[in-house]
């Protein structure tokens, strides 16, 4: 199959100093990938490198097994048939909705620009505002247009810098699960650059999860929130817990919490020390006046609460719906899943 974005040992520095480093990424046809991470961690350099946008000090780039850059050619960002979509939106304001649209189709005959603008604007649902200028459309309208006008090119790749950050928060997650929608209908490939995990489980089909200038791990949410390749991943993804635990004869886990199975590729050494994740899902707490366990804090998050529990001198993060107090004892025991373990801090 033919990859839609191919990325191969890119590296980039920006006054001598390196951003990316040995950098690889492959994107099927038709899939959103979100590149992740905290603010200088080189998600918008990688975005801007594909773009044409940055020069490079090494690496090669194509597009559905069309070299746009390597060691002897680079080619012009108009000439990479790339769509992007800015973080401001970057609407002309002095044009309508129809007029921004059609920006790009100016070597277009004029049937087929009416025809497309009415093509996008049935698109994201704006057909009835085609004669207003971008002042008078709310934020995620103007969202919208610049999506509209994106796809009006037919790029075979669509870049997004923070598509989402400028949209109140009431109808940003309307707004992701509607322009996913679209990408999908449309057969769209997109790569997008955002530091909320949130967004990236809402909007992505995959995620690039990167740390100073190289990606940690790739792959589904899933897979990187509940089987994370590193600390770094697992503590970026979400709230987490470790306990101490010691690998026995049988391949097992000896726990704080009891024995729990182990199943890794290559069998550890017998006594190994290890750090075991647990997510808050991963744990149950009951109320027993004679448990070993105390809730030290309780913070209530709507449709459940979020507890922290003292158990054995550790701990842990867990997620209940029964109402607890501070201070009350209780019971922790763990849900049945495949342990992730880390050597030892």
């Amino acid at each position: 199959m033919k990859h839609a974005l191919s990325v191969a040992d890119l590296s980039c520095c920006y006054h001598g100093q390196p951003i990316l480093q040995d950098l690889s990424l492959a994107v099927e046809r038709g899939e959103i990938v979100c590149l992740l991470g905290a603010s200088g961690c080189g998600k918008t350099t990688l975005l801007k490198a594909v773009a044409g946008l940055l020069p490079l000090t090494q690496g090669t780039i194509a597009i559905n097994d069309r070299t746009i850059v390597d060691h002897s050619l680079c080619l012009p960002p108009e000439q990479r048939n790339i769509g992007m979509i800015f973080q401001d939106y970057a609407l002309f304001p002095h044009l309508t909705v129809a007029e921004n649209i059609a920006f790009g189709l100016r070597h277009w005959d004029k049937p087929r620009v009416t025809a497309k603008i009415k093509q996008m604007l049935a698109l994201v649902h704006l057909t009835e505002l085609n004669d207003r200028y971008p002042h008078q459309l709310s934020g995620g309208q103007q969202q919208r247009v610049a999506i509209a006008r994106a796809l009006a090119n037919e790029p075979d790749l669509i870049l997004l810098d923070e598509p989402f950050s400028n949209i109140d928060t009431q109808v940003r997650h309307s707004l992701i699960r509607d322009i996913r929608q679209i990408f999908k209908d449309q057969g769209v490939t997109a790569i997008f650059v955002t530091h909320s995990r949130e967004e990236a489980f809402a909007f992505a089909d995959k995620m690039a999860v990167m740390n100073h200038g190289v990606i940690e791990q790739f792959g589904t949410a899933t897979e990187l929130y509940y089987q994370p390749s590193s600390r770094f991943v697992a503590e970026f993804l979400g709230v987490g817990s470790y306990l101490p635990a010691v690998v026995t004869a049988n391949q097992q886990l000896q726990t704080p919490l009891g024995e729990q199975a182990l199943i890794v590729e290559q069998p550890l050494a017998v006594a190994t020390d290890v750090d075991w994740l647990l997510r808050p899902q991963h744990l149950i707490v009951v109320p027993d006046i004679k448990g070993t366990a105390v809730i030290i804090e309780q913070q209530f998050m709507g449709d459940s609460c979020r507890y922290i529990v003292e158990f054995e001198e550790h701990k842990l993060v867990i997620n209940s719906n029964l109402l607890l107090n501070v201070g009350q004892r209780v019971t922790v025991s763990v849900v049945p899943h495949q342990p992730v373990i880390f050597a030892s801090v």
